[in-house]
């Protein structure tokens, strides 16, 4: 017995949303329907693809392996009804970690807008791992994320370069030094991202390659919490230099020169057996715009 159409489009829509009756909504069927091409489907391959945890189905290994396959398939299909002439348009799904959908990609979207009014953008905001993890379900069609990351499936393309830095209140200590030391590295009270995000990564990769452990103090995922809790004089900061040229400027907030290693590599993430025109499109403006 094949696994049809119907079959694979109930399996990528339960992936992508997480939830059977969501995925039954978008393909316009009763929850049971959804769930007999589910079994369906689990029976023509001889193996589970989800597994019920909470009110959430979560994607098995088998499931994770089959999903840019099928994704692959649907996509030549649908390709069989557009056009590959006219106008770019249609959603435009895009997860980006926290600094750059905060900063780099307004202006981005803003001008490719421009260029192609009828793309619908809808844009999740997460951490690097986050981002990854929406790429694997087929949650987005690019992602943009800020820290080193490899995967066996998905394409990750570095496209531009950015730098962190470390930052201090005025009144902190340090600040008429304007450095610290490898030793001074140890003694402060660290104010970082949280684990799973690309600005942490680099930090600890860079403090590792010292053999110097950090005393974190405040554990933040947002920048402007970060900031806030600096500039309270709570401890010391690292972020990307993107977010801080405003305090810097104002004099609110001032850079520590330091011996660790913080240049980094934005990166593109997407599923290359699948990419659309729209995706294309974007990508390469993309590149364009921040060479």
């Amino acid at each position: 017995m094949n696994a049809s159409v119907k079959q694979l489009r109930v399996f990528e829509a339960t992936a992508r949303l997480g939830r059977l009756t969501a995925a039954a909504d978008e393909q316009s069927m009763s929850q049971s329907a959804a769930s007999q091409s589910l079994r369906e489907l689990e029976s023509t391959l001889n193996c589970p693809l989800f597994q019920r945890v909470g009110r959430e189905l979560m994607i098995t290994e088998a499931g994770r392996d089959m999903l840019p396959k099928v994704n692959q398939i649907l996509y030549l299909l649908d390709s069989l009804h557009t056009p590959e002439e006219g106008p770019i348009s249609g959603p435009l799904r895009i997860a980006a970690s926290v600094t750059i959908a905060s900063y780099l990609l307004p202006p981005l979207l803003a001008a490719f807008i421009q260029q192609h009014p009828e793309v619908v953008p809808d844009v999740k905001i997460e951490n690097t791992q986050q981002v990854i993890a929406t790429l694997e379900k087929g949650q987005a069609h690019i992602g943009l994320i800020e820290g080193p990351a490899q995967h066996r499936q998905l394409q990750i393309t570095p496209w531009h370069e950015d730098k962190l830095e470390v930052f201090c209140h005025t009144s902190h200590p340090q600040a008429q030094a304007g450095q610290l030391l490898p030793l001074q590295l140890a003694q402060q009270r660290w104010i970082l991202r949280e684990d799973g995000s690309g600005t942490r990564r680099i930090f600890d990769s860079a403090m590792q390659a010292l053999n110097i452990q950090a005393h974190v103090a405040f554990t933040l995922n947002r920048q402007e919490a970060i900031k806030q809790t600096v500039k309270a004089g709570l401890g010391v900061g690292c972020l990307s230099q993107l977010t801080i040229v405003e305090e810097v400027k104002l004099g609110s907030l001032m850079i520590l020169n330091t011996p660790l290693e913080l240049t980094r590599r934005f990166s593109l993430v997407t599923q290359p057996s699948h990419n659309n025109r729209l995706t294309e499109a974007f990508i390469e403006f993309v590149k364009s715009q921040t060479q």
